[in-house]
């Protein structure tokens, strides 16, 4: 289930007949405006090298902060018209679910493509230029959009073909509103498994093998242990974003033992914990961790008047 699916179905509910509402929603969106700054900025320093541009690991970068910043964006929409009770016609809902659903599930299947992208530049060097270059890469990710789409699709060919439950023209945009049919769950939980499964399989394979080249004599051991520590993170990142599945949970928890405000604080806390923070953060994470282009970063962020200099951008394959 994606975060916007979670997201979707908390805010519905998220904050209404609470008194401090406007406190959780300034609390709530000024990290979220902040860090589309920050990740309009990075998206920005991407654009002014073009090594940047044509290197596989910071397109495949720049991959990320778009699906993200996206995903922001829509949490962030979908927030405020929540807390402000306003309805959306039922096929501008339909088009914002899809198109989520696709954010999150490609944002997932590109981790996978950085993992092999690190294999590939510790276990078959000679061969990382050729594998690795700009069409491929490309061509990569429009595979993981493509698989990213069948969801999507499949829902907007049920919804039309042989879903007879939404019979209003406008709803609270959320899949328990939009989606009544027991075949959008059994769905849902499929292709979570399957592409969960799936990125989780190439992580650990990438991982593994490059902790096995790095005991070997001729493996340089500071770019695999950064390369591993890179793979790694994709790993926490991978469980960051699947932890939203918890909130579903959770949810269903606090509806029967606690009360309703309680239920409603708990709600809240989740969205940040679970949903905004995890987008907000692992963009941020990332760059810093790259020096060439952390270094640019931060003199773009401070408008070219930080103490930071521009340094001159090495890319290194094995880093």
């Amino acid at each position: 289930m994606s975060n916007f699916n979670e997201s979707s179905n908390l805010t519905q509910t998220l904050l209404v007949s609470d008194q401090n509402a406007p406190m959780k929603a300034f609390l709530l969106v000024t990290p979220c405006v902040i860090f589309l700054y920050v990740n309009g900025v990075m998206l920005f320093t991407l654009r002014k090298k073009t090594v940047f541009q044509e290197t596989c690991r910071y397109i495949l970068f720049g991959h990320m902060l778009w699906v993200d910043t996206l995903n922001l964006i829509m949490s962030v929409v979908l927030f405020m018209c929540a807390i402000s009770r306003i309805l959306i016609m039922k096929n501008v809902c339909l088009v914002l679910l899809m198109a989520a659903t696709v954010l999150y599930h490609v944002s997932n299947l590109n981790l996978a493509l950085m993992s092999l992208e690190r294999y590939v530049a510790i276990c078959i060097p000679l061969r990382h230029a050729e594998i690795t270059d700009f069409e491929r890469t490309h061509i990569a990710f429009g595979v993981v959009l493509i698989m990213g789409l069948i969801k999507s699709l499949s829902e907007l060919i049920i919804f039309y073909a042989i879903d007879s439950t939404n019979i209003a023209m406008n709803l609270f945009c959320s899949r328990t509103t939009l989606f009544r049919l027991q075949i959008y769950k059994k769905l849902d939980i499929a292709f979570m498994c399957i592409f969960f499964l799936l990125v989780c399989f190439v992580i650990i394979f990438s991982y593994t093998s490059i902790a096995v080249v790095a005991k070997t004599a001729s493996c340089d051991k500071m770019s695999a242990k950064k390369a591993n520590k890179t793979v790694l993170l994709h790993l926490i990142q991978l469980g960051l974003g699947a932890s939203s599945i918890l909130v579903g949970v959770i949810q269903e928890a606090i509806y029967v033992y606690t009360d309703y405000m309680t239920s409603m604080n708990v709600m809240y806390f989740c969205f940040i914990v679970f949903i905004i923070f995890p987008k907000c953060l692992s963009p941020l994470i990332y760059g810093m961790r790259d020096q060439a282009f952390s270094s640019l970063f931060k003199y773009y962020f401070t408008f070219g008047k930080g103490k930071v200099k521009v340094k001159p951008v090495i890319i290194e394959q094995n880093v």
